[in-house]
């Protein structure tokens, strides 16, 4: 009589994030920083973080071009100080900066 047979798991292999840099470990500092620029009342901000900064490829047409991605949703205060309700957004950071904003109106 044979015991029980135990499959052993594979680890699942690591994606390579190589081409987007160093993983931004302080991410929520680099965005909030960048919006305290580019958002009309930045203080007034709510955001509700939608996970860790993923390596995306953003190229086009055969050309890669890498960088963190960051999914994040924000609540502020428009230029007419009434609060927008949450809007999803994303940020696009390499080498510790936002090199571009995702869904935001300028």
């Amino acid at each position: 009589m044979f015991g029980p047979t135990f499959a052993m798991a594979q680890p699942s292999p690591t994606p390579d994030t190589s081409p987007c840099g160093s993983y931004p470990k302080i991410y929520k500092e680099i965005i909030w920083n960048w919006m305290q620029k580019n958002l009309v009342d930045a203080n007034t901000a709510k955001i509700e973080w939608e996970g860790e900064p993923v390596c995306t490829d953003t190229g086009k047409n055969g050309q890669h071009d890498y960088a963190w991605l960051v999914n994040f949703k924000v609540n502020a205060r428009n230029r007419f100080g009434s609060y927008t309700g949450f809007q999803k957004h994303g940020a696009l950071i390499r080498d510790g900066q936002v090199i571009k904003g995702i869904g935001f109106g300028y």
